[in-house]
């Protein structure tokens, strides 16, 4: 697959825990975790939640794919898309899969094989037909996937671990944070450094500052904290992403208003949403 210039995020799944259906999440999408970056030629899909699948048929649709993926982390609603990927059974296709947060315990090729296999799922990984690597590394490496194009990335405070990301393509960032808790205390310096005067700035704001309390400590934050996050590194654009499942479009829709009024230009995540830095 070939695509030359450009820089940009699509939405394929904006909704955390748990995918959710129905007339009252129409706007803003009830699939969980997906993003597609275009980086001129380079193709990099970030989670593989329930919103995967249909990327995958768009992608089938232009040829064989040639593709990077990136998990955040392997629970279940970041991962659970990945045995209906259609590339991923394609064998002119070439897929690269990278997580940062399994070292040293196992390695992400054993945490999608236990996903795809008895009593869970009826067919094992190795269905894929697809070229396919995996690459394990550790939070906070910068990446190299493909020549020229380099992936930085940090630790998150998440049960089990997870990673934060950001890809730079010819002086332009897109920095993608999902399923990580703030200290109520100070801002989290790992994500300042990773999103210092970022273009694009997507963060985890599962609740608000009001809901927040009954949730501490269940891994997930607020876009306000997300708000100060970006004023403090000099981010450009808050995106409000990984909406809880409770959080219909009536709800989202007070939360973009709330949101735009405290911080202008912010966004919430919707399916189909492409943002170019």
């Amino acid at each position: 697959m070939s695509q030359s210039g450009g820089f940009s995020v699509r939405f394929w799944g904006v909704r955390g825990s748990l995918s959710c259906s129905g007339p009252e999440y129409v706007r803003y999408g009830g699939n969980t975790s997906c993003l597609e970056v275009r980086a001129g030629p380079y193709v990099l899909v970030f989670d593989a939640g329930t919103g995967i699948r249909q990327l995958g048929r768009e992608l089938m649709a232009q040829g064989p794919v040639e593709a990077d993926l990136f998990f955040t982390h392997t629970h279940i609603d970041h991962i659970v898309g990945l045995p209906f990927f259609a590339p991923l059974y394609q064998p002119h296709s070439n897929i690269r899969l990278w997580a940062g947060h399994l070292n040293p315990e196992r390695t992400l090729k054993e945490a999608l094989s236990s996903l795809m296999a008895e009593p869970f799922f009826p067919v094992p990984i190795e269905i894929f037909s697809a070229a396919k690597d995996f690459h394990d590394f550790n939070s906070g490496d910068t990446l190299e996937p493909r020549p020229g194009l380099f992936v930085r990335t940090c630790a998150l405070n998440h049960p089990n671990g997870a990673t934060g990301y950001r890809v730079d393509w010819q002086g332009k960032s897109i920095c993608y944070v999902t399923d990580c808790e703030h200290d109520k205390k100070k801002l989290d310096s790992g994500i300042l450094e990773l999103i210092k005067g970022a273009d694009i700035f997507i963060y985890d704001s599962t609740y608000t500052e009001d809901e927040y309390p009954r949730f501490a400590g269940w891994g997930h934050s607020t876009w306000q904290e997300g708000a100060r996050l970006a004023d403090a590194a000099g981010a450009r654009q808050l995106v409000i992403f990984h909406h809880d499942p409770s959080h219909d479009d009536d709800f989202m829709d007070k939360v973009a208003a709330e949101s735009a009024r405290a911080r202008p230009g912010t966004v919430v995540a919707q399916e189909g949403l492409v943002l170019t830095p």
